[in-house]
């Protein structure tokens, strides 16, 4: 009976002493590392989106721009922090391509590279109708990759995209997207329109400013610019000016230190063009003024002349570039722009009531 009452006690005890300890034994049980259940091959789309950031990361750069203040009780001057965007490495020789609104009103701005290094940049020159600029720091052996670049005529609406760059000072972000649109035109802060812009719901951010619009080959097709946002962020509308452009008006930055506009030297103006149009029932851009040594000049082009009192005798007038038809100013500039300086087109010139046409090299 003792023995029973007492194997009873103890049972009674363990089942206690059991009962305080199990949470203790859980713990210990769920503190253990979880083992790592294996996972497949990655898809191939995961594949290709590693292989392009990992062969784009070394040409995309970081850009932070500096600023000189002046302070007006003691007349000191001083360098305060003024922005940051992004850019990519053109050349072998250390050329950087970013936004002009990136380096804007900055008085020294520092190139991060790959290797996580800042070189200070000297700034070659900069097209704010294109909002483009090429920034120059001595080159880096082994850690600067130029970028290779597509052709942006050949684009079309559903192609997967990627933007690289350092949206909010995040360093060397990408995003997936989509080109949404083609041959958009964007309106700049300084007044400048520019033309054929692509469209993309990749996530464009601040900072992402003057990366590139990678295609699903790695390709450099456009140069991040915009966004479409009420808040300021991501709203899933953003733009990239064409490579095409891009190419010519680096080229010309930096040849000359300044984009040289394909120019026939002649001077125009829409809103007179539009008038004259609808009173004498004419077609084409009138020439109003030719520049001395200019295409027009060597041409032997003639300017209308308005008198005060509306009458009006004829010069030359252009109606078509390359066998496109022209109808104000505004489109024989576009028509030039699709051109490069040395370039040869055929313009179309009623002269003297006849229609002739000329092959010039711009």
């Amino acid at each position: 009976m003792n023995r029973r009452v007492v194997a009873l006690f103890l049972g009674i005890l363990f089942g206690l002493l059991l009962y305080r300890a199990l949470p203790f034994i859980e713990v210990m049980i769920a503190a253990k590392p979880k083992p790592v259940t294996p996972r497949g091959d990655l898809m191939a789309l995961e594949k290709s989106n590693i292989a392009i950031f990992e062969h784009a990361k070394p040409s995309v750069v970081y850009i932070s721009t500096l600023q000189r203040v002046v302070d007006f009780w003691n007349m000191n001057v001083w360098e305060v922090p003024r922005g940051t965007g992004s850019g990519f490495v053109w050349d072998e020789f250390g050329h950087i391509v970013t936004n002009y609104h990136v380096i804007e009103g900055a008085s020294e701005a520092v190139v991060t590279l790959s290797n996580g290094l800042g070189y200070k940049a000297r700034l070659v020159g900069a097209d704010p109708s294109h909002d483009l600029a090429v920034l120059k720091i001595d080159p880096v052996p082994g850690v600067m990759k130029p970028v290779i670049i597509g052709d942006s005529s050949e684009l079309k609406v559903g192609q997967i995209v990627y933007a690289i760059g350092n949206p909010f000072g995040l360093d060397w972000t990408m995003t997936m997207g989509i080109i949404s649109a083609l041959n958009r035109v964007i309106s700049e802060d300084s007044g400048a329109k520019i033309k054929g812009a692509i469209q993309t719901d990749a996530a464009i951010n601040p900072g992402n400013s003057g990366g590139p619009l990678l295609d699903s080959a790695g390709r450099v097709i456009g140069v991040n610019t915009a966004i479409y946002s009420p808040s300021g962020a991501s709203a899933g509308i953003g733009f990239a000016i064409p490579i095409n452009m891009v190419n010519k008006v680096v080229s010309s930055i930096i040849a000359y230190g300044r984009y040289v506009r394909p120019d026939l030297g002649i001077v125009s103006d829409d809103r007179i063009n539009e008038l004259l149009h609808r009173r004498f029932h004419i077609d084409g851009v009138v020439v109003l003024g030719v520049k001395p040594h200019s295409i027009a000049a060597a041409l032997g082009l003639k300017p209308t002349i308005i008198y005060p009192d509306g009458s009006v005798v004829f010069g030359d007038i252009i109606v078509s570039i390359d066998g496109k038809r022209v109808q104000s100013y505004e489109d024989l500039e576009e028509a030039l722009q699709k051109h490069a300086t040395g370039d040869i087109v055929e313009i179309g010139i009623l002269h003297d009531g006849k229609m002739i046409t000329k092959r010039v090299q711009l």
